[in-house]
């Protein structure tokens, strides 16, 4: 048994579980990179043994793109030989993973890494891997039974499954609806992820290589791989819903696998509700907002954009049409014609799970007999109940609600030669389903919720048929009718279906009546509509544009410097522009040194206070290191910041030799015993009187939120607001300030949780450059500027400092230092992670700094001539 402590993902992934055997106690062996000509065991062991090790981080000599898809199960049937000596394999070409390989570039490697659905003798191993990769480009998983029992019946079908299809798990064991938590099966989970990995690292060429990940079974996969190679190209999709937060945020791992998740590059889902769940998720748990840009949605995520790619996955149309021009087929469909004749034939194909409605179907079909009985003998519902993957309590009791519903419709209607339920709940072939599609005249879907579900777009494609230039069948009219629920994924794209809500029993009987009712033409013009899409749209359009948008996504990879940070789930990579780097201790302290004039501009909130922090005084440590600072004749230091002057004046009363620019500029003090200037001899505030009760107005009905009324300023803060709304807020807000302030001499900006307004050129920037022009006419021009802040509003600092040179306010060779505060994109070229890092360097420039002995009337006079300060003003 594994050990609970096992929580953080470093120890996970150490390895470090020796109570596991993992295939007799043996190594995992490793593969070669890649194998194109057939070999034997003996020679691939010897080839190992040469190696050593294969170094997946080695750059191939034949590079070329490549694609490594990834999944539970490999798209392959293993079979013993009936004489139980060896295996038979052979493809599945209903596996999804297969039938995408027809949508990428015919010159592109695919690879499959994925375990079997059979168990395999430790002994037969290597044998089996090494076939499988010879004949089928195949890397097989092996996971111990035990590990896989608590891996995939465990976590993944008792854990996530359920809470994906909105079902909490609302007792300690409630079967086949969700298990409640067990962090024992949360470590097999994630070791079963790491060997996935492991596997993948086997045969990868990180530098050549794409990997496309799919599904809920390996979604902490990512977090290993991204750890082993800060530029993989990586790519996952979801194909079950994802929950909305309410529910998701239920889950005791909810952040690991959010972080997780964003290791990739992109994330695909089938429809736009589950995306924005995703996207909801990442706003309220992570405070990771998307941006939306020329039509792509993206994440930012320590400089990496995480791209969201929103697109229903389709059928495979060339394997329907061979399926539908088997001999087979036409007998089959004969057959039943004869079974049906003077019948309304109904569908329903469906797995035998509780979240596919079917007895919420046959309530709804027994609704429609009584209440329309003009059907009573003539219509028949078809149900194809699927052998179920998964099992528990739940799923035994819905199977005996719908025997006991089949058995109630059937004695209540039905009669000699008519039974208006036929329920067949045996494995059915791909002819025989095909068969019921051509021959039914509609197909109902009543599942209560699903990630996606084909069964629509095969039964479209299936009553078309194929064009046959010797037929009849080519020229007669196709039509076809559904019914499906909207809570299913391919629902938003059938526009000429019938959407119900399935547990509204009534509507979906009645929806039902009309469906077998309506006219032919209708119809006919239903059925073109659907199949013009479905034909069009099908596996092959989506893998391809999945692809195009990976590739495009990844294009900057090895453009960026990157690295990884961070521990367990928490590990990240940040991704950064060659010219974006950390502010290094050393580097800026050795400039400090060798300067003669400084100017330090610092921000106050987020920068020498945390932005969490509830009490936002300075530390007796920052007022130490800034009074330091200021006693060094060589430096003028600033606080420029966004808050009002009291506060600002109060909290740095010590620091007299400190200045103060407050509200962004717009009252200047340049040391503790001068009197505070204003931006502008203006003093109409008028605009304040329109603007304040717009903003009151949305502080009252967002709860959460708050005004701040500065002097010359009012500011709407929203960031204790619930985060979807007060952001949809702020974006009305400004919409609505903009408009009536439109002829008000003032600004509306948005920021970090907040909407500001405030008199137009009132900058960060202006105040950098009126402290540097200061020092110019003081014949102390600067040769070292340093300015840090973490906000929107200091990059106008940043912008403007990074021009000084062009406007001759500091001397030629100055050493500039623009640094933000976290790692994000920014004007400034360097950064530190957080205000400790910020305190922490300027306490290194204190050490290095010369104690003052001059007066006070030996420092820097800086007030200006009548003449600049009128160049302030404007």
């Amino acid at each position: 048994m594994m050990s609970r402590s096992y929580t953080n993902l470093l120890d996970l992934a150490s390895g470090n579980f020796s109570a596991l055997s993992l295939g007799g106690g043996r190594a995992p062996r490793r593969l070669p990179r890649v194998m194109t000509v057939p070999g034997t065991l003996a020679d691939l062991q010897e080839e190992e043994e040469r190696a050593n090790s294969v170094a997946s981080d080695v750059q191939s000599s034949q590079a070329q793109d490549r694609i490594i898809i990834v999944a539970n199960q490999l798209p392959v049937r293993a079979r013993r030989r009936p004489d139980d000596r060896g295996w038979t394999f052979a493809w599945d070409d209903d596996s999804l993973i297969l039938q995408l390989k027809d949508g990428l570039p015919d010159d592109m490697e695919v690879l499959y890494v994925g375990s079997l659905r059979v168990d395999v003798d430790a002994h037969e191993q290597d044998d089996v891997a090494q076939a499988l990769l010879e004949r089928f480009q195949c890397v097989p998983t092996f996971l111990p039974p035990d590990l896989h029992d608590r891996f995939y019946h465990g976590f993944c079908k008792n854990n996530l499954w359920p809470l994906f299809h909105y079902m909490l798990p609302f007792s300690a064991d409630h079967g086949g609806s969700g298990s409640r938590f067990d962090r024992s099966l949360w470590e097999s989970y994630v070791l079963a992820n790491k060997l996935f990995s492991q596997k993948v690292i086997e045969v990868i060429n990180p530098e050549d290589d794409y990997v496309w990940i799919h599904d809920y079974h390996l979604m902490a996969l990512p977090t290993f791989l991204r750890r082993r190679f800060n530029r993989l190209r990586m790519g996952f999709f979801l194909h079950t819903p994802f929950p909305s937060s309410e529910i998701y945020r239920t889950l005791p791992v909810r952040e690991e696998i959010l972080k997780a998740l964003l290791n990739c590059d992109l994330i695909g889902f089938h429809t736009f509700d589950y995306a924005r769940h995703f996207l909801s998720c990442c706003s309220r748990m992570l405070g990771i907002e998307y941006q939306s840009t020329r039509g792509y949605i993206g994440l930012d995520y320590f400089g990496r954009t995480v791209g969201i790619k929103i697109m229903p996955v389709g059928v495979h149309m060339g394997q329907l049409r061979s399926v539908l021009r088997l001999p087979d087929k036409e007998w089959r469909v004969n057959q039943l014609r004869q079974q049906f004749e003077g019948k309304t034939v109904l569908l329903g194909v469906d797995d035998m799970d509780i979240f596919k409605g079917i007895n919420l179907k046959l309530l709804a079909f027994e609704h429609m007999l009584k209440l329309h009985p003009k059907w009573q003998g003539s219509a028949v519902l078809v149900q194809i109940a699927n052998p179920p993957r998964g099992r528990g309590r739940d799923l035994q009791e819905i199977q005996g609600e719908i025997e006991e519903s089949c058995e109630r419709i059937n004695k209540a209607f039905g009669h000699e030669g008519y039974s208006p339920v036929v329920f067949i709940d045996r494995p059915v072939s791909v002819v025989e389903r095909i068969a019921y599609y051509t021959i039914a005249e509609c197909v109902v879907v009543t599942a209560v919720r699903d990630g996606m579900n084909l069964t629509p777009y095969e039964y479209i494609v299936c009553r078309q048929g194929i064009s046959d230039s010797q037929g009849s069948q080519a020229d007669s009219p196709r039509n076809s009718m559904l019914v499906v629920s909207e809570f299913i994924g391919c629902s938003p794209s059938l526009s000429g279906a019938i959407r119900v809500n399935p547990w509204n029993i009534e509507t979906t009987g009645e929806a039902m009546n009309e469906a077998i009712s309506l006219s032919d033409g209708e119809k006919q013009l239903r059925h073109e509509k659907h199949y013009r899409y479905v034909s069009t749209h099908d596996v092959a359009y989506w893998s391809k544009s999945f692809m195009q948008d990976m590739e495009r996504t990844c294009k900057d990879h090895f453009r960026r410097r990157c690295w990884g940070i961070g521990l367990g789930f928490g590990f990240r990579v940040v991704a950064l522009d060659p010219n974006f780097r950390k502010l290094h201790v050393d580097g800026i302290v050795s400039a400090y040194v060798k300067a003669k004039s400084r100017a330090i501009l610092l921000d106050y909130d987020g920068t020498l206070v945390p932005p969490a922090s509830i009490n936002k005084r300075p530390s007796a440590d920052v007022i130490r290191i800034i009074n330091t600072l200021c006693a060094d004749k060589k430096n003028v230091v600033f606080i420029v910041s966004g808050r009002g002057r009291e506060s600002l004046e109060t909290w740095f009363l010590p620091c007299e030799k400190l200045g103060i620019a407050a509200e962004h500029g717009y009252f200047i003090r340049w040391s503790g015993d001068e009197e505070w200037e204003t931006h502008s001899q203006n003093t109409d505030f008028g605009w304040m009187q329109i603007a304040e009760p717009v903003m009151k107005l949305y502080a009252e009905s967002t709860d959460g939120s708050s005004v701040e009324t500065k002097e010359s300023a009012l500011v709407w803060h929203h960031q204790d607001a619930d985060p979807g709304f007060g952001s949809a807020q702020a974006k009305e807000m400004l919409d609505h300030l903009e408009s009536v302030l439109a002829n008000e001499p003032v600004s509306v900006k948005s920021g970090q949780f907040i909407i500001e307004v405030k008199p137009q050129g009132v900058t960060k920037g202006l105040v950098a450059e009126k402290i540097l022009s200061s020092m110019v006419e003081n014949g102390r021009q600067a040769d070292f500027v340093l300015c840090v802040g973490d906000d929107r509003s200091d990059e106008d600092m940043f912008e403007d400092i990074a021009g000084v040179v062009t406007k001759k306010l500091v001397a030629p060779h100055t050493s500039i230092f623009g640094c933000t505060v976290g790692q994000k994109p920014s004007k400034a070229r360097y950064y530190l992670d957080d205000t400790t890092d910020v305190v922490n360097m300027l306490g290194a420039l204190a050490d290095a700094s010369e104690p003052s002995l001059s007066s006070p009337e030996e420092r820097l006079e800086p007030m200006p001539s009548a003449e600049s300060k009128s160049d302030y003003s404007h």
